[in-house]
This record gives structure tokens, C-alpha cells and sequence, in this order.
């Protein structure tokens, strides 16, 4: 089976700082990787460089086809939630149901919530039909019922042969693989 992430002793330093080295793992369709750690341990330079948004200082990391949800909502704030959400997919209907903003559909995206905006990044995500998902802090601004939502995604992802890396402080619902940074 093809992994759909793999870091081939990785190392990354950021800002003159080592943050990890040596790291190496395999990334298989169906399997979802928790990564944690204190502030500042890399979490998310992690998920940046899965994304390919950063370099390794030395190793190698293939990727497949990915999308990302971190801090950039990446939908214009002007237009309505629906065709906003339509420039990265026709297919977002579904994923806006889920993610219970479906009655968001024409406000505008300035006008969401932190919460809101949240459930819409995830709905690009999910909209992507992207095998890998890659999700930077994903309940930060979810409310209980939000993270509801994400755990049902993320479950429809994984049974589809998706794979999903988040990286989170927060302890996340379902079954996950743990890689701890800075311990």
C-alpha cells in the first residue's frame, strides 16, 4: 500500500532552531496521525512542511494530493459562504450539511464567527476530495457541537482511504497514531 505522507529522516530548524530531527514515518491511506506537543515544539511547522509550504533542512517528505486547514481561511471575505467555498469546489453542499453552516450559505464570510469560519475552512477541506488532509489546531474556535462534526469527517475521511495528520494540543476524538514533538 502506497503511504499517502512519508518523512524520510527528516530534520527541520527553523528561526536557527533545531525542532526535530530524524523524524521518519508512512502516512497509509485510513490512518490518522495526532501530532503533539508543548508550545513551540513544532506542531505546526510540521504540518507546513508536510504541506510543502517549508523545507527540510535535510531528509526527504512525498506527499499525495493534500489539503490544508490552518490559521488562513483562505475564502474571499466578501463574497457569500457558498460561493466562496465554490471557487475550491463544485461540490461543497454536502460538506457545509455537516459541518451544520449550510444556513450560512449567503452571508457574507467577513460576517462568520471565529467558530464559523472554522467549520467553513473545514468544509474546503473536506470539499477538496484531497486524500490528504492536513489540519493545523482543527478544534481551536469549535464548539462541542463543532467538534462533533469534525469527528464525523474525519471518520467519513479515514473509511473513504484518506489519511489526515493534525496537529493540536488538544486531545482529539476517535482513533489516533501519536507522535509527540519536544518531549
Amino acid at each position: 500500500m502506497t503511504a499517502l505522507l512519508r518523512f524520510d529522516d527528516v530534520a527541520l530548524r527553523r528561526g536557527g532552531r533545531l525542532l526535530f530531527e530524524g523524524l521518519s514515518l508512512d502516512l497509509h491511506p485510513g490512518e490518522a496521525l495526532h501530532v503533539m506537543g508543548p508550545n513551540g515544539s513544532g506542531k505546526s511547522s510540521l504540518i507546513r512542511l508536510a504541506a510543502g509550504l517549508l523545507r527540510a533542512e535535510r531528509g526527504r517528505v512525498d506527499r499525495a494530493a493534500l489539503a490544508l486547514a490552518n490559521d488562513d481561511l483562505a475564502l474571499d471575505r466578501e463574497l457569500p459562504l457558498r460561493r466562496a467555498l465554490g471557487f475550491w469546489s463544485r461540490d461543497i453542499e454536502a460538506p457545509m450539511e455537516w459541518l451544520g453552516i449550510d444556513h450560512l450559505a449567503h452571508v457574507p464570510v467577513r460576517l462568520l464567527s471565529s467558530g464559523q469560519a472554522k467549520r467553513a475552512t473545514i468544509a474546503r477541506v473536506a470539499a477538496s476530495m484531497a486524500p490528504l488532509w492536513l489540519l493545523d489546531e482543527p478544534l481551536n474556535a469549535l464548539d462541542a457541537k463543532g467538534g462533533e462534526c469534525l469527528s464525523v469527517l474525519v471518520e467519513k475521511h479515514l473509511a473513504s482511504g484518506g489519511a489526515i495528520v493534525a496537529a493540536s494540543h488538544q486531545s482529539l476524538p476517535g482513533r489516533w497514531s501519536k507522535l509527540e514533538l519536544g518531549a
